[in-house]
């Protein structure tokens, strides 16, 4: 059975659903979901890169960070958690940079909560003994270290709201084809906004991530003392809801093509939204994560000294020019294309205020 007619029999059964509910099944579905299947999911042959894919310097630069933060901690026994480790490759990249610090390496355990079979048997191909897999972050006790999502939140289902009379939910029902309905928010849907003190305007369409709220929660219960790192695409609410998004922020990748149809290519396109930075900041404060800070991606990797890190070697190799010009396309996607619309989110628990060198430009 295909998976659209999985969601027909759905709504047919048990009537209109919201969107949250149409985007897990066509994301998480246990066999068909987009990030459950076994399909190529990322790279050229898939439907989208990662910074992590695009160099391993990625990788490289957040060690840096996380070496610091080990050293904050009291350079103690000290855990990363990574959320969604995808290929695996920000997790090699960042073991390779930590390596050249024997006394870290020594004390630090890598430890990846994944959903996807398919992402963590290939994960298992090119990572070591220093790596463990959890099902849940309530697995791991005592966590004193940094909890990593790298374009993990805007791959969270999410409700979509309009705004008219009054807040409304968007539901799908099918007849003939998928349709949107709209029936009367939740108070949960109406708390978020005046939690974060949003007026929407009229005809104004966006999305909640409330499983956001809800992760932030559960990381924070399991953070002993620490960071919490969030790389992802997305805004401030001042930003977030301004005149220039007020269709929302929905986007439909396949095969290295953006859509706004998620009716399309069920189970075989990813569907995301751009996150609310604002938001995390402020359901984490109320779950005991205070901000450290929030930067670009570019700003965060030329603090770390990201230039720094790749020069020498294209100075020494052979074709320079063609190594240049390479740098350069790299550089533009990763720090321009990429790295102005990707932000970092650093919050802490059980520590004092610091200063982290990747936050320099916050």
């Amino acid at each position: 059975m295909l998976l659209s007619e999985i969601i027909i029999q759905k709504i047919k059964e048990e009537g209109p659903i919201t969107f949250r509910d149409y985007m897990e099944i066509c994301l998480y579905h246990p066999s068909l979901g987009y990030y459950t299947s076994s399909d190529e999911r990322i790279g050229a042959v898939g439907d989208f890169y990662t910074s992590s894919n695009l160099t391993h310097r990625f990788g490289a630069m957040i060690g840096r960070q996380l070496e610091e933060m080990w050293q904050i901690l009291g350079e103690n026994e000290f855990r990363i958690v990574e959320f969604g480790a995808g290929t695996g490759q920000l997790c090699y990249d960042i073991l390779e940079q930590l390596k050249h610090n024997d006394k870290f390496f020594n004390k630090l355990q890598y430890c990846i909560i994944e959903k996807s079979p398919a992402m963590m048997a290939r994960q298992k191909k090119i990572l070591n003994g220093k790596v463990s897999w959890y099902d849940h972050i309530n697995e791991i006790s005592g966590l004193q270290g940094c909890i990593i999502s790298n374009e993990l939140i805007d791959t969270f289902p999410v409700h979509r709201v309009v705004m008219s009379d009054k807040l409304y939910e968007i539901y799908v029902d099918y007849q003939d084809g998928f349709v949107e309905i709209i029936k009367p928010a939740s108070e949960q849907l109406k708390n978020y906004f005046a939690e974060l003190k949003v007026d929407l305007q009229n005809d104004f369409r966006t999305e909640i991530n409330l499983d956001s709220t809800l992760w932030l929660k559960e990381i924070a219960e399991s953070l002993q003392s620490g960071f919490v790192m969030t790389i992802d695409y997305g805004y401030t609410s001042r930003e977030l809801y301004s005149n220039l998004r007020k269709n929302g922020t929905l986007m439909c990748y396949h095969k290295h093509q953006t859509n706004h149809d998620p009716y399309i290519n069920i189970g075989h396109q990813d569907i995301t939204s751009h996150i609310n930075f604002s938001a995390l900041c402020h359901f984490g404060w109320k779950n005991g994560l205070a901000c450290c800070g929030l930067t670009d991606q570019a700003s965060f990797l030329l603090s770390l000294g990201y230039k720094d890190h790749y020069l020498p070697q294209v100075r020494n190799g052979d074709g320079l020019a063609e190594a240049a010009k390479k740098e350069a396309l790299l550089s533009r996607t990763l720090l321009f294309d990429i790295g102005m619309k990707f932000k970092v989110l650093v919050q802490r628990k059980g520590i004092q205020d610091c200063e982290l060198s990747g936050l320099k430009v916050a």
